[in-house]
């Protein structure tokens, strides 16, 4: 399968434990569609090159992905459904 890297962006009033949870979803959805995680990186709280919702801060995660592309709209749409919900992602 190829490989691919997703970043997404938590909104910076989340504790580490709240970003981390959110990867953690993002890794079990991948692995539902018959994908894998090959590496996590935590990239921390920074600063945004411009506003995004009001937040000129936000806690980066990279995923590099081994999955089909359906895992991949699956992960992609988890992580933006948070933002649609408006409680952790940017």
């Amino acid at each position: 399968m190829p490989l691919y890297e997703h970043v997404f962006l938590a909104r910076q009033d989340l504790s580490q434990a709240q970003v981390d949870a959110l990867a953690e979803n993002a890794t079990k959805i991948v692995e539902e569609n018959q994908g894998k995680v090959v590496k996590t990186e935590t990239w921390g709280l920074r600063s945004l090159a411009y506003k995004i919702q009001k937040n000129r801060k936000a806690h980066f995660v990279m995923l590099d992905l081994d999955a089909s592309g359906d895992a991949i709209a699956a992960a992609v749409d988890a992580t933006a459904g948070a933002a649609a919900g408006g409680a952790n992602a940017v």
